[in-house]
């Protein structure tokens, strides 16, 4: 009965496995319609993404992505040409890369440093002048990052930036090759971020073999972009442009959430309530697995009864009628959540191992009774595949600058030294491959939850400095399902290494110019940014919980560290993955179900259900399995949508504040 569990697949994994499989044939991505892309992305996405994290803290990933790609195939189509696949897929790429802007937090460093919970906590007087211009700057002043005080933490990011770019490609690489061609896993979850690139690529055979009617993605990707359009309009467009023209933000829908938790605290005690009004959360619900949803939905119910319990209890005994969502996410953090969650993740972990495990006999029992299958074949040389000793050469020379760099900048502390190469050598290898294996069989990432925090801690350094090194720590198993999208659409990985290395200056010196210049539009946070008016103190308060953990006397680290929480939460995960898993539950039910318990914002669980459960029961009922086809094509158009407006309302504040206004 153990094995016949152990064999079974499960259900909505199976139903995901084999939407794709990879062309016989592989083609060089990176042209000059890339190049033209990577400047659009530069000079429009860029600033676009930047003002929306500031405004409504979700930024514009997706949005820009589409934008980017839409723009380019109606743009080569009126140039009588159509873009290949491996050219759309760099393009989607290449926009999702351009939204991390590798200055994007300067702006949350200025805010830090001379925030009340580092000062309060002593952390501001701890932070080094290479993370952050003194808090004494003129620049402050000034609003001006083209200053002198800048200069050394603007050249760490620069290197960090292409020294991180390089690692992460060359190891994600490196893992693909491992865990695709030589143990030939699946990777489930990679088809659903190919199938929006397949969805909009002119693909003439495809739509004769399944579809009678050749233009039914792009009358979808209208549908979608209609409805994104219209709600960006009233969402996003109508506060961007009342605040530029007026300095007052006039908001039909409250960004970035409505906040129910001040009334419903009367009832519901420590429970946070309010609602998202971005429409992009449904739509991500009717996206992402059912079951992932189902998950998060339970996770959030279980919280909703037992905070109120434990408040009662005089565990969350910070809480306060009338608190907000921000207080209550951090009371309870504080008082609970901090320990519980760190041990629910721990058991997750050994869970996850062990599902490794189990999964890597199961394979080599299935390879051994399948011995006549003919085997792969990988076009190594078509693909743009790269030698192995390159892979291992620049993982050595990369940590091991990396360590250098880090040691010179605390002085060397011996303590800190060991860990580093804990981390360098013996951490990140293991984690990233087994991320690698899982994302391989079940489309899963494996994270030791506050890892770096503790080796740190252990490293015996005395001070708030040593939190903000430029540590060599990733996990770089996540990069496999890249590959693995790369090579289902027929891309040559060397198209991928060029457009990384040819983007990367462009994005950097667009990163710093918009980053300056909305600062000098305003301080940041303030009113004219919602989101980060209202949610960043938070964010500083939660930092500080693990930056005084290494500066000895009182530590907010030492108050939210509670063992007992933490033999519970590992406790309690470990019971929930055994029963769930016993009683045959989808695995991204359990997953889903600790994302729910883990202090997660409901505002954005809740709008993700209702989507989900809209999806589920009447388009999902209607389409049948087509309908996994046609909503990543509807999301696509919906954050299209979401995008230009977005863009739009940037642009229109741009000019109005880059106006000069002359004495006559």
């Amino acid at each position: 009965m153990a094995n016949e569990d152990n064999e079974k697949v499960d259900a909505e994994l199976r139903e995901y496995r084999d939407l794709m499989v990879p062309p016989d044939t592989f083609e060089e991505g990176f042209t000059w319609s890339s190049m033209f892309g990577a400047m659009f992305i530069g000079m429009i996405m860029v600033p676009g993404a930047l003002y929306m994290s500031l405004l409504a803290g979700e930024g514009i990933g997706p949005a820009a992505q589409w934008v980017t790609v839409i723009l380019f195939i109606e743009v080569a189509r009126r140039a009588q040409r159509e873009l290949k696949k491996s050219e759309i897929f760099v393009l989607y790429w290449m926009a999702a890369a351009a939204i991390g802007v590798p200055f994007s937090d300067l702006l949350w460093r200025q805010f830090f440093i001379n925030s009340d919970a580092a000062v309060k906590h002593g952390v501001a007087a701890d932070i080094p002048t290479w993370w952050v211009a003194s808090a004494d700057s003129v620049s402050y002043a000034t609003r001006s990052f083209f200053h002198f005080d800048w200069w050394p933490v603007i050249g760490l990011i620069i290197l960090g930036t292409f020294v991180g770019s390089l690692k992460s490609m060359v190891l994600g690489y490196g893992l693909f090759r491992v865990t695709s061609d030589v143990e030939r896993l699946p990777f489930p979850m990679a088809p659903i971020g190919a199938q929006g690139i397949m969805a909009l690529a002119d693909d003439v055979d495809e739509r004769k073999v399944e579809d009678s009617e050749p233009n039914w993605r792009w009358r979808t990707f209208a549908i979608g972009g209609a409805i994104g359009l219209a709600y960006g309009a009233v969402l996003y467009l109508l506060p961007i442009v009342s605040g530029a023209m007026t300095g007052t933000s006039v908001q039909i829908l409250p960004l970035p959430f409505v906040d129910w938790t001040p009334t419903t605290g009367r009832w519901l005690p420590a429970v946070a309530t309010g609602w998202s009004w971005d429409v992009g959360n449904i739509v991500i619900g009717m996206v992402l697995p059912f079951w992932a949803i189902i998950g998060s939905f339970t996770g959030l119910l279980i919280t909703v009864v037992l905070n109120p319990i434990l408040w009662r209890q005089d565990v969350l005994d910070n809480w306060q009628v009338g608190d907000g969502t921000v207080e209550t996410l951090y009371h309870n953090t504080m008082d609970f959540y901090f320990s519980f969650g760190i041990g629910i993740s721990l058991a997750i972990f050994a869970a996850g191992l062990i599902q490794m495990l189990w999964s890597i006999r199961r394979q080599r029992r299935k390879r051994r009774e399948a011995m006549s299958e003919p085997s792969r074949t990988v076009k190594l040389k078509e693909r743009g595949d790269i030698p192995w000793k390159w892979v291992i050469i620049t993982y050595l020379v990369t940590t091991i600058g990396y360590i250098l760099l880090c040691g010179w900048l605390i002085e060397w502390h011996r303590g800190v030294m060991i860990v580093m190469f804990i981390i360098g050598f013996v951490y990140i290898p293991m984690i990233s491959y087994a991320t690698a294996r899982l994302e391989g069989i079940a489309g899963q990432v494996i994270e030791v939850p506050m890892a770096r925090e503790a080796a740190l801690i252990l490293s015996q350094y005395a001070g708030a400095k040593v939190w903000f090194l430029p540590i060599p720590i990733a996990n770089y198993g996540q990069m496999t399902v890249f590959y693995r999208q790369c090579e289902l659409t027929g891309t040559k990985f060397t198209s991928i290494w060029k457009a990384q290395f040819f983007m990367l200056p462009m994005i950097l010196v667009a990163g710093i110019f918009f980053m300056n210049f909305i600062w000098g539009l305003a301080p940041v946070p303030s009113s004219i940014y919602p989101y980060a008016d209202v949610m960043w103190e938070l964010e500083a308060e939660k930092k500080c919980i693990i930056y005084t953990a290494t500066m000895g006397g009182y530590s907010q680290f030492e108050e939210a560290w509670q063992p007992g929480y933490l033999a519970a939460g590992a406790g309690f995960g470990a019971l929930l993955f055994f029963v769930l898993t016993k009683l045959g539950a989808p695995i991204f039910l359990v997953y889903g179900v600790v994302r729910g318990l883990g202090q997660s914002m409901p505002h954005d669980i809740l709008p993700q259900f209702v989507g989900a459960v809209i999806g589920r029961f009447y388009f999902r009922r209607k389409f049948g399995k087509k309908w996994l086809k046609y909503i990543p094509v509807v999301a696509a158009g919906v954050f299209c949508g979401l995008g230009l407006v977005s863009v739009l309302g940037v642009g229109i504040t741009f000019l109005s504040k880059a106006v000069v206004q002359l004495p006559f």
